[in-house]
C-alpha cells in the first residue's frame, strides 16, 4: 500500500517530499491539539481524514461538533485496529503510544505512519531550529523565538510549547526561520526531519513509564539530529556526560556551550558573563546580572539559545538585546506575587525532579514548598537530598505522595504535611512561611492525576495567591 501510496503526485514542498494526500484516507489518532490541527492539514490538502481517541464524545466536548462540521469523520471510545487496514496513512499524537497493537498492524499493512512533527516538516520552506533535552525546552524555545521575531520577518515557535506545526507549516518562507520544542514523544516518530540546527540541552530520567529504560529516553532524544549532515550545525551541553557524548554521534558540526566555562571553544560563562567563541566570534556576550531569568540552568538555557541564533545567521547586536529583555516564561520559575513579605513563585512546568532541582537552587531565601502529583516512575531521593538548610516546609499532594513522604524520611526531615487537596498545600505554606521567606510550587511530577495539565495547575496557583487576603 505504501508504494501505491507515494508512487503518484510527488512532488516537492521546501525541500522535502509531499506523498499527494489528495483523496487518501488519513487516520489521525488522538484528538488533542496537535492532532486537530494535523487532521485540519489533512482535510485541506484534499485526504478523506478520520480522528480517532480512546475517550469517547461526551469527553470530549465542543471539538467533536467542530470536526463534524468541517467534514472530519471520527472514531471514538472503541479500538482503532478495525479501520487501520483500511488506511493510507495514519500520522501519530504525540501522547499516543508508539508500540500500540493497532499501531503495529498498521504498519504490517503497508500505511505510512509518521508523527505530527514529521508530516508538517514536509511542506515547512524554512530552516527549522529543534530543541530538546530533558529540561529547559520550553524557556530555551521561547528565548530562541524572541530573538528570531526581532530578526527575521517570517518566524514561528512551534512543537511542544503548545503551538502545532500544522498550523504553520503551509505559512512558511526559505527567508523565515522556525523554531521547534521537541520532546521523546515527538522524536519517536520522525522520518525525514532535519533540522538545520539541533539542540540537546540536558539529559536525567524522565518519561520512563513511556520509555521503560533510561537508554531508550536517550535513544528517542538523539533522533533530533539523527538525518543532519556536515552542513547542519548540533548545540550541546559540554557540561552533562549524556549530551557531550553525542558529539561523537552526529554529523553536524558541534557548538558546545558550559556553565562553567572548562571548555572555551564554545559558548561559555563564568560567575559574571558569558562569552563566545566559535561561529566567527570572540567576544562577550552579556553579563549575567542583565538577565531577568534566575539560576544557572537559566544561563545554560541562555547560552544554548546564542548557539542556536548565531547558527541560522541572527546578529550578535541582536540577540544581545533579546537576552537583555527577555523575562522568565510561564509556568517556569515565574515570579507572581510577593504577600506579607513574601515572594511566590509558579514552577508548575517542574515536572520531573532534576528540573525542580534547578528551581530550588534558584531560590535565594528559605523555601515553603509545594511537591508532588503524577508518579512517571521518577527517583526523588536527589531532589529530597537538596532540601536541608533551603527548603523549611514541604506540602505533599498527589499520588506520588507517599513515595516523596519516604524520600523524607530517609533524610529525617520533619516538617512536612500531606494535603488532600491543591488549595490545602497552597494555605500550609502560606501557614508555615516567614517574613522573607518563598513559597515555591515545583512539584517534580506531572499534573495529570489532580489537573488537565501543567498549565491549569499554575494557573490556580497564580490566580491563589494574588488573592490572598482578600475575603473569599
Amino acid at each position: 500500500m505504501f508504494i501505491r501510496f507515494c508512487s503518484k503526485q510527488k512532488s516537492f514542498l521546501g525541500g522535502r517530499i509531499d506523498y499527494g494526500f489528495k483523496n487518501k484516507k488519513a487516520l489521525v489518532s488522538g484528538v488533542a491539539k496537535s492532532g486537530i490541527s494535523a487532521a485540519r492539514l489533512l482535510k485541506k490538502l484534499g485526504a478523506e481524514v478520520t480522528i480517532q481517541d480512546a475517550k469517547t464524545e461526551d469527553k470530549l466536548g465542543d471539538v467533536v461538533s467542530e470536526l463534524k462540521s468541517e467534514g472530519i469523520n471520527l472514531f471514538l471510545g472503541a479500538n482503532p485496529d478495525d479501520i487501520v487496514e483500511g488506511m493510507d496513512i495514519l500520522v501519530m499524537s504525540p501522547g499516543v503510544p508508539t508500540d500500540l497493537p493497532f499501531v503495529e498492524k498498521a504498519k504490517k499493512a503497508g500505511v505510512k505512519v509518521m508523527g505530527v512533527i514529521e508530516f508538517a516538516w514536509l511542506f515547512c520552506k524554512s530552516p527549522v531550529i529543534g530543541i530538546t533535552g530533558t529540561n529547559g525546552k520550553t524557556t530555551t524555545t521561547t528565548l530562541v523565538g524572541e530573538i528570531l521575531k526581532a530578526y527575521f520577518n517570517n518566524s514561528y515557535v512551534v512543537g511542544n510549547i503548545g503551538n502545532p506545526f500544522a498550523d504553520c507549516c503551509l505559512d512558511t518562507s526559505e527567508d523565515g526561520c522556525v523554531v521547534a520544542e521537541l520532546s521523546s514523544f515527538q522524536l519517536e516518530t520522525i522520518d525525514t526531519f532535519k533540522p538545520k540546527v539541533s539542540a540537546v540541552l540536558n539529559i536525567t530520567p524522565d518519561h520512563l513509564n513511556r520509555h521503560h529504560t533510561l537508554e531508550n529516553y536517550i535513544a528517542a532524544k538523539e533522533r533530533v539530529f539523527e538525518n543532519q549532515d556536515e552542513n547542519d550545525y548540533c548545540v550541546l551541553n559540554y557540561n552533562d556526560e549524556v549530551t557531550r557524548g553525542m558529539a561523537d554521534r552526529t554529523k553536524a558540526k558541534v557548538v558546545y556551550f558550559s556553565l562553567d566555562g572548562k571548555n572555551k571553544d564554545g559558548i561559555y560563562s563564568d560567575e559574571k558573563s558569558i562569552y563566545i567563541n566559535c561561529l566567527g566570534y570572540n567576544e562577550k556576550v552579556v553579563d549575567i546580572d542583565e538577565l531577568n531569568i534566575l539560576g544557572g540552568h537559566n544561563v545554560e538555557n541562555a547560552m544554548a539559545a546564542v548557539g542556536c541564533a548565531v547558527a541560522v545567521g541572527v546578529p550578535m547586536n541582536t540577540i544581545r538585546k533579546v537576552l537583555r529583555e527577555f523575562v522568565a516564561v510561564e509556568h517556569r520559575i515565574e515570579y507572581v506575587t510577593t504577600y506579607k513579605n513574601v515572594a511566590y513563585y509558579n514552577d508548575s512546568k517542574g515536572t520531573n525532579p532534576d528540573a525542580s532541582i534547578k528551581a530550588v537552587l534558584a531560590m535565594k531565601s528559605p523555601i515553603c514548598l509545594i511537591a508532588g502529583g503524577y508518579d512517571k516512575g521518577s527517583d526523588f531521593q536527589e531532589w529530597v537530598d537538596l532540601f536541608p538548610n533551603r527548603v523549611k516546609f514541604v506540602a505533599v499532594i498527589g499520588a506520588v505522595k507517599d513515595n516523596i513522604v519516604k524520600c523524607l524520611n530517609n533524610i529525617d526531615f520533619k516538617n512536612y504535611e500531606v494535603a488532600d487537596t491543591f488549595e490545602k498545600a497552597i494555605d500550609l505554606c502560606v501557614e508555615n512561611a516567614e517574613d522573607g521567606d518563598c513559597v515555591l510550587l515545583s512539584p517534580a511530577c506531572a499534573s495529570w492525576d489532580m489537573f488537565k495539565s501543567y498549565e491549569q495547575r499554575g494557573e490556580i496557583f497564580k490566580d491563589y495567591v494574588k488573592n490572598l487576603g482578600k475575603v473569599k
